[in-house]
């Protein structure tokens, strides 16, 4: 092992122990924590993050990175000695102009906010959680201008740390070309609306039965519980220590079936990623995904591409009208299909169908936007918040907790974070269309086969962490950058087929 990087040795292991700490008080204030505990919890959050601070921001620390870059140095590394020495350089970059004292009073607030957040969705009270948005705003602003090189906009930067090389220039072009097609098929779509009928979804579903087939379903889909984890919380999410514990979370809802069922897929396809990343790089910088944009495209790409097709329920449905006979024996797989696909403007992100999806997150994309160019305040959100929806989708909301307050990203200082979403449906679609070029997708599904699926994205994708760029990863799979044309045409031959359009 080269004797510089030897030196970094303790600075990771040190970080590595206080992020996991942090973590799980994470992962325990979203779940089982009461939720008055985190005024005090906070305080102990504030100071394993300002001890993490401290050892990242060490002086050695700096000489021993900037000493790893030169090119002697970086001759002498592995390929994955290389990609940790990136991966912790550029945090270490990130956090270098933010003052200690305000990088911690930031992360004591943002411990808090979860939990102020979710009363206050509870109330539909947006008042209740603007004060600690406006803070956190704030903080975030002050951090974006103090990180910015070379004349970038803040929001430029929030952009970059999840989906780096993402501008507003370049989103603006991305979310055009998707609006440009999804806006006129969408009208199509609801003059057949009717045509389709899923009201068996909103019937009653006992919520131990869903958890029950849920379990079977995340095992079914290929998520490991004897390196994971599933649980509730009021918004589903995920997280990880290392590639042998994987967490995730689902919400379940008596009279909404769909709902748990497409958030646990969506949630075991966030964590096969992170369980397939490679021993080598797990307990490094390096260990996590490659960016927010490819961790939503495989999460997507399992919710979407692989959950929401007729293929993958053939061998499986038997068992969930065996686990809700009274609720599902009238309902044929084909209709059961046209229903979890039927598109309908709707309020709610986290429920929404596919084609009117990347409008959620425009409309999240054009906000934020907004907020972080002084355009609009935090007090102005909910009222832009419901034209918008108004606007894009033709429906509003009537209270704040199906309007400004429905998803928990805010509350986390996620700016910047929703664009990954659309970023990660395109990405799907385009490595969906290259898979089916090099492998009988559809005739594993109706096998009940995903291993081959699994395996494939495991060597191209998941086994390399962040050791590289979403970019890279596509080109080394398919030899071409990320493409929203595949987006596009899989969006409009999936909906003129559902609805008949072509007739």
């Amino acid at each position: 092992m080269n004797k510089t990087y030897e030196q970094l040795l303790p600075y990771m292991e040190k970080s590595y122990a206080l992020n996991t700490a942090l973590t799980l008080l994470s992962w325990d204030e979203e779940t089982l924590a009461p939720r008055e505990g985190m005024e005090f919890t906070s305080k102990a959050i504030g100071t394993l993050s300002n001890e993490l601070f401290s050892t990242l921001m060490n002086p050695e620390l700096k000489k021993l990175l900037k000493k790893l870059s030169e090119e002697k140095e970086q001759s002498s590394l592995s390929e994955c000695e290389k990609a940790v020495v990136k991966n912790l350089k550029k945090s270490f970059d990130e956090l270098e102009p933010i003052p200690q004292k305000d990088y911690r009073l930031y992360s004591e607030l943002i411990a808090k906010a979860s939990s102020i957040w979710a009363s206050a969705k509870a109330k539909s009270c947006f008042e209740e959680f603007a004060p600690t948005l406006k803070e956190s705003v704030e903080y975030n602003k002050k951090f974006a201008k103090l990180r910015a090189k070379d004349g970038q906009e803040p929001y430029d930067v929030l952009l970059n740390t999840y989906e780096e090389g993402f501008t507003m220039e370049k989103l603006d072009e991305f979310f055009g070309k998707i609006k440009s097609a999804v806006v006129p098929l969408l009208q199509k779509v609801k003059a057949k609306n009717d045509c389709i009928d899923k009201s068996y979804n909103f019937r009653h579903y006992e919520i131990d039965r869903q958890r029950e087939f849920c379990r079977y379903l995340a095992g079914y889909e290929g998520f490991d519980f004897n390196r994971g984890v599933m649980a509730e919380s009021e918004h589903p999410f995920t997280t990880n220590l290392h590639n042998h514990d994987v967490r995730i979370t689902s919400h379940f809802y008596e009279n909404n079936l769909e709902s748990g069922i497409f958030s646990v897929i969506h949630e075991a396809g966030h964590a096969m990623y992170e369980m397939n990343v490679s021993d080598e790089l797990t307990l490094t910088p390096a260990g996590g995904g490659s960016s927010m944009g490819m961790h939503e495209s495989q999460s997507r790409f399992f919710e979407n591409i692989i959950g929401r097709s007729a293929d993958f329920w053939l061998p499986i449905y038997g068992r969930l009208q065996e686990t809700f006979p009274e609720q599902l024996s009238d309902v044929p797989l084909s209709r059961f299909i046209q229903g979890i696909n039927k598109a309908e403007p709707s309020l709610i992100r986290t429920e929404a169908d596919e084609l009117t999806y990347p409008l959620h997150i425009i409309i999240r994309y054009e906000i934020e936007r907004m907020l972080f160019h002084d355009e609009i305040t935090v007090d102005e959100l909910p009222r832009v918040w419901n034209q918008k929806y108004k606007d894009y989708l033709g429906v509003e909301p009537s209270n704040d907790a199906e309007g400004v307050l429905q998803d928990v990203h805010w509350s986390g200082g996620s700016f910047g974070y929703f664009p990954s979403y659309a970023i990660g449906s395109a990405i799907a679609a385009q490595i969906y269309a290259y898979m089916k070029k090099v492998m009988p997708f559809d005739d594993y599904l109706r096998e009940g086969n995903l291993t081959p699926i699994r395996e494939f994205l495991r060597l191209h994708i998941h086994q390399y962490g962040s050791s590289k760029n979403t970019t890279k990863l596509l080109q080394g799979m398919m030899n071409e950058d990320l493409n929203a044309d595949y987006y596009v045409d899989y969006l409009t031959e999936k909906y003129t087929r559902l609805y008949g359009l072509e007739n």
